[in-house]
Order: structure tokens, then C-alpha cells, then sequence
């Protein structure tokens, strides 16, 4: 049963990071004339871990699974510096904005369809 639903939990959680995401990126721009305020992002590393499956077949390998894994990484960025020490830089930001909010909506389309098919599956129609 729980095989059944595995592609729709794993485009739930991309669905979070993206809505989260989302989330941290509003702030940046809502505190773009702060003074001092720097700029964050969320960082989901398991999506790396997930993209390049690392097997350890050999004894003599590293170990891909060793150490703590960090599902969602908040992250200040350092690389922009406007008139009154402000990290935000608004263009990026902006383009952050709708990328995460493609993506967010892409997931969730996605998952309709993976129910749609469910339901057919059920329903026979």
C-alpha cells in the first residue's frame, strides 16, 4: 500500500521545500530596506541525495550515508551588499520568487495527475 503512494509523498515533500522556500524568499523582500538585513535561502540537500542514487558496493567506498542528514538548511547569503549594509538583492530575489513558485505549482500539478491516475485505477473510469 505504501509503495502505492510513494511518488505522491515524494512530490509532497518537494512540495513543501518549494512552499517553504517560498516562504523565506517573501521575507527577503519584505525586509529588502531593512538595514543590515541579509538575505537567506532554504537549502534542501536531501534533493541532491535523492537525484544521484550512491550505492557503496565495495568495502573500500565512502560511506554516501555517513554523518547527520540535513532534509531543509536555512543559509545566509553574503554575496550582495547595498548602501546601508542591506544583503538584498531584489532582482535575484525576484527571480528566486517565481522559480520556487514554478516549481511549487509544477509539484502540485503533478500530483493531481498521480491522484487522477489513482482514481482511475479505482474507479475503473
Amino acid at each position: 500500500m505504501s509503495e502505492m503512494f510513494k511518488g505522491v509523498d515524494e512530490l509532497s515533500k518537494m512540495a513543501s521545500y518549494y512552499l517553504d522556500r517560498t516562504k523565506v524568499i517573501q521575507s527577503n523582500i519584505a525586509n529588502a530596506d531593512t538595514p543590515g538585513y541579509k538575505s537567506k535561502d532554504l537549502v534542501f540537500e536531501k534533493v541532491l541525495d535523492d537525484q544521484i542514487k550512491l550505492k557503496k558496493e565495495n568495502s573500500k567506498h565512502i560511506d554516501p550515508f555517513f554523518g547527520e542528514r540535513v532534509d531543509k538548511k536555512l543559509i545566509e547569503l553574503d554575496s550582495y551588499e547595498g548602501y546601508d549594509k542591506n544583503k538584498v538583492d531584489i532582482q535575484k530575489e525576484l527571480a528566486k520568487l517565481a522559480e520556487s513558485s514554478i516549481m511549487y505549482k509544477s509539484m502540485v500539478e503533478t500530483m493531481k495527475k498521480e491522484f487522477a491516475k489513482l482514481k482511475l485505477v479505482i474507479t475503473g473510469r
